[in-house]
């Protein structure tokens, strides 16, 4: 597989993993008295992803994100703080043009691959990511996310016709599009980004009626022509037609007598598209029609399947539809800030592209993440969905810029309670500082006490389990005790100010039953015949916590 070479890269693929675990400080929740499963969060993106794992690692089933175009006009700052002599000097100064800046191409890249790769460990097994960009920076996207998502898992590269007036400064042609980038985390089915036919749609394709309901009819014989009867001879048989009633038969007899098989007008031997058992199986759905004495064989294809939903239809990779240009989605940002100019944000992605992305890789109560928040649209989208279709979907949107709680947070809340004409959605989010590192030291060689003990449980469970930290339960008393997992009992002794020992002592306050224990402590007395008799594992504070 073809790989990107740039300035800094060697030092960018693992850059992800130096970049400080920093906690995440609740501000307000708003529009509800209790926790909610919406996130906005101010702060770097790259910090603030990281911070995530311990409770959405594998989680997150969709992620759209609107990352710098690195048009030269976006006055976006590289701002990584990556330990290579070149990258430092790039710090604080803003990407340039192409003639201005040798180097933009490389800072784009050096940014976006350690975010891509927390993204990656964000997303779920079953999610998907979409990137929306225009022509300057796809192609390198393209292969740094076959590094980092890889080849296999390349879903699509949609075209969005964003601007049918096109850009009149181009130079040769007018622009009127942009792409959308799209991979998945693992092999998904063939029809998972299908969705349902809307009921304008049905009646447009569907127009024949019979008991069943709506139907169509489509040719059984394979109209492409690289399937045929030489590379497919199991689809290639005879049918014996009725000429009274039009049905059809894989038997002969007086009833059934005239034969078709899979043969194209100049006689190239074509297959039909079902096999012979299926055919036999669902014989009802096959009709056979003349027309200009050619007959020809078609299946029933309904509008709703056995449920009694409408079918779904896979999505095309051009999006043309009015409104998924950028004016829609300055117009609805416009209605929203009536007091700001459209200049102070000139192009917001449009509300209905960003639902119609959700709507072919989500379910109702799936979680959407947007590390490049901006206005957030994305947050909009969710609730206007949640909405339309009762759905529970959560949305974690992180923005860095000042305006994250003026703009983006603000429109949330505008979303929700109402703007303009339109009703308020409903809803809820928590909003969020990034906070302190929870180590510190130069070489992050000790805990950050004050960040708070819970916050430090939290991080400890996780990097044991890889899952999300709850309270346990109340069948112990010991407030060291974590949880169990997996026959595991983990247990975090500690105290601020105090150094702790795991001795006979300690032993006698645990009262869990496990297979296995992993205890933290600042000292352990404990003899270690004892402890591998006993299953115990002993992890000293701070220097056995894995860092990641």
């Amino acid at each position: 597989m073809p790989t990107l070479n740039w300035i800094g890269k060697e030092k960018v693929i693992n850059h992800h993993q130096d970049v400080p675990f920093k906690v995440l400080e609740q501000q307000y929740i708003f529009n509800t008295d209790k926790e909610s499963e919406n996130k906005i969060i101010h702060g770097d993106n790259l910090e603030a992803l990281k911070a995530l794992l311990p409770e959405y690692e594998g989680k997150i089933k969709c992620i759209y994100i609107d990352p710098p175009y690195n048009t030269g006009n976006e006055s976006w700052v590289y701002n990584d703080n990556v330990n290579h002599p070149k990258i430092k000097k790039w710090l604080g100064q803003v990407v340039g043009k192409e003639s201005e800046d040798l180097t933009r191409h490389d800072k784009w890249l050096c940014m976006m691959y350690p975010r891509l790769k927390l993204l990656h460990r964000l997303l779920s097994k079953d999610g998907s990511i979409f990137i929306s960009l225009d022509e300057i920076e796809t192609t390198n996207l393209r292969l740094i996310m076959n590094e980092i998502f890889g080849e296999a898992n390349f879903i699509a590269q949609l075209i969005l016709l964003c601007n049918p007036k096109g850009r009149s400064q181009d130079k040769y042609f007018s622009t009127n599009h942009e792409y959308i980038t799209v991979y998945s985390k693992s092999q998904k089915p063939k029809e998972s980004f299908s969705i349902i036919k809307d009921e304008a749609l049905i009646e447009k394709e569907y127009k024949l009626v019979d008991e069943n309901g709506r139907y169509r009819l489509l040719e059984l014989r394979n109209t492409h022509r690289e399937f045929s009867r030489q590379n497919r001879p199991n689809l290639f048989y005879p049918f014996y037609i009725n000429s009274k009633t039009g049905r059809v038969s894989t038997e002969k007899d007086e009833a059934f007598s005239i034969e078709v098989t899979p043969l194209w007008p100049d006689g190239f031997e074509g297959c039909w598209t079902w096999g012979q058992e299926l055919s036999e199986k669902d014989n009802h759905l096959l009709i056979a029609t003349n027309t200009k004495g050619k007959w020809k064989i078609f299946r029933k294809s309904y509008a709703t399947n056995s449920d009694g939903e409408n079918v779904k239809k896979k999505p095309f990779t051009i999006w043309q539809d009015p409104l998924f240009y950028t004016e829609k989605g300055q117009i609805v940002f416009g209605s929203i800030f009536t007091g700001l100019n459209k200049n102070d944000f000139p192009q917001p992605k449009s509300v209905d592209l960003v639902k119609e992305i959700l709507l072919t890789a989500t379910e109702s109560n799936d979680i959407i993440l947007d590390s490049f928040a901006g206005s957030g649209t994305t947050a909009h989208a969710v609730l206007n969905l949640n909405k339309q279709d009762d759905g529970t979907r959560k949305f974690i949107l992180i923005e860095m810029e000042d305006y994250a709680e003026t703009i983006t947070a603000e429109r949330v809340k505008r979303v929700i309670n109402g703007y303009a004409d339109k009703e308020g959605t409903g809803g809820s989010f928590n909003y969020y500082e990034l906070g302190q590192p929870l180590f510190i030291g130069d070489n992050s060689e000790y805990i950050n006490e004050s960040v708070g003990i819970e916050k430090i449980r939290q991080y400890i469970w996780y990097s044991e389990t890889r899952t999300a930290y709850t309270s346990p339960d109340k069948k112990t008393k010991n407030p060291s005790y974590l949880g169990k997992k997996d026959e595991t009992a983990y247990y975090f002794i500690y105290k601020k100010d105090e150094l702790t020992t795991l001795d006979y002592e300690t032993l006698a306050t645990i009262e869990i039953k496990a297979g296995q224990y992993v205890l933290y402590a600042d000292n352990c007395l404990l003899p270690r015949e004892f402890m591998l008799k006993n299953n115990i594992v002993f992890k000293k504070i701070p220097r056995d916590i894995t860092r990641f």
